[in-house]
């Protein structure tokens, strides 16, 4: 019997620790989703707090409160005033309307002490103490309004400076240009005054003048064609000597060199003051003025006739007659000199010459320039140096190739003769 109660005891016992393991784990599975919600919640206070601190933060430094973001705020009515009010005096200045700017300073002003006043006392400003203010600000707009110190006539004043800059932006970059060049071109006092006293000694040295006569009584020189021929029209001194002086150092029989030296009347004592009293490694030297060629006249010579028009004259003086389209370097008056277009008289200027190498004045040699003179020219009339690039000198950018006969005898990207 005793055996019986202790088996019908022992289910009873283990129905009990079941149920006790159930409860424990519902409780433990409790524990851990109130853990996980709460961590879930934390972020988006703490985010949301982030939002409003920084939102604080953001009105605080801007000033933006209830007040002045009403319609109907008296403080948000006189800030909109003086910006108006601010702009309204810039243009006043401008016009040279100074009365009025003064007075729309002085309401301005005033209109600051009121806010200043109502911030200090962390109120608001009242309809009564800022009526006075409000009207007087509303007057003078009011008045600026008369005065089309508008939107509209702002603009249209900005317009007119804007304008106006521009076109003395382009008067400025215009003068630079040729002040640039003029620059370029000129010499310093002391070598411009070298052409005078050059002049100035020729006349008073008879000794100068007897060289130049002893000289000329060898001008078999001139016309030998055993000897190597040069030739430069200039009426700059130093650059034509640059030139004889540095053919005649690296030339190995510098006395067999012959330079013709072709000038003008006014340039013609100085030129000759320099190559008489200077001797340049034994090298034969004869200077002519330009004015004593009888035949180079404007029937004989149209260019002549075209450089003495006035309109051409006119043209490179002037410069303003095609809006500077044309760059500043092809309006140089150096052009209306014929010492720049002599070089396509060459025969006629020396008709006894059979060959003969023209140099510009702006030329330094540095080798022996005798193997010139042994160069088979297969018939041509003449031999220039190549410099055929990519862009140089072609005929499409000189000539209007939209006329038939230019486009039926002219190549679009043939290349013009390199003159110097």
């Amino acid at each position: 019997m005793r055996r019986r109660v202790s088996d019908f005891r022992r289910p009873v016992r283990r129905r009990f620790s079941n149920v006790f393991w159930v409860i424990l784990c519902g409780l433990v599975i409790l524990l851990f989703i109130g853990l996980l919600s709460r961590e879930n919640q934390q972020p988006t206070s703490r985010s949301a707090a982030k939002r409003s601190y920084r939102r604080d933060k953001i009105i605080e430094g801007l000033n933006i409160t209830d007040e002045m973001l009403s319609p109907d705020s008296v403080d948000r009515q006189l800030n909109d005033q003086i910006s108006l009010a601010k702009a309204f005096l810039v243009i006043a200045k401008e016009s040279n309307n100074l009365q009025f700017a003064w007075e729309l300073s002085a309401q301005i002003r005033n209109s600051q002490i009121l806010l200043s006043n109502a911030a200090l006392r962390r109120t608001p400003l009242t309809t009564s103490e800022s009526e006075t203010a409000i009207r007087d600000m509303a007057l003078l707009l009011f008045q600026a309004q008369q005065l089309h110190y508008d939107s509209a006539t702002m603009i249209m004043r900005l317009k007119a400076k804007i304008q106006g800059l521009e076109e003395q932006m382009n008067s400025v970059n215009e003068k630079s240009s040729k002040y640039g060049q003029i620059a370029a071109e000129e010499v310093p006092k002391s070598l411009y005054c070298l052409g005078v006293r050059l002049t100035s000694e020729w006349f008073k040295n008879s000794n100068l003048q007897r060289k130049l006569k002893e000289r000329r009584q060898t001008a078999i020189k001139l016309k030998d064609n055993n000897l190597y021929h040069f030739c430069i029209f200039s009426d700059n001194v130093l650059a034509t000597s640059v030139v004889v002086n540095s053919t005649a150092w690296n030339s190995k029989n510098p006395e067999t060199l012959v330079f013709h030296l072709i000038t003008d009347e006014v340039n013609y004592a100085a030129m000759n003051a320099w190559f008489t009293t200077n001797s340049f490694q034994g090298v034969t030297v004869d200077v002519q003025k330009i004015e004593d060629f009888s035949w180079l006249n404007a029937t004989y010579v149209p260019v002549l006739k075209q450089l003495q028009d006035s309109d051409t004259r006119n043209y490179y003086f002037s410069g303003s007659d095609d809006d500077n389209r044309t760059p500043i370097k092809f309006r140089n008056p150096k052009y209306l000199s014929m010492l720049n277009h002599l070089r396509f008289y060459i025969p006629e200027v020396f008709p006894a010459l059979k060959k003969i190498v023209f140099f510009d004045d702006d030329v330094v040699v540095q080798k022996d320039l005798s193997s010139l003179f042994s160069i088979d020219l297969n018939g041509n009339v003449n031999g220039a140096v190549e410099t055929c690039m990519e862009t140089f000198h072609r005929y499409h950018k000189y000539l209007n190739y939209s006329h038939p006969l230019i486009r039926e005898h002219f190549m679009l990207m043939h290349v013009g003769g390199h003159l110097g």
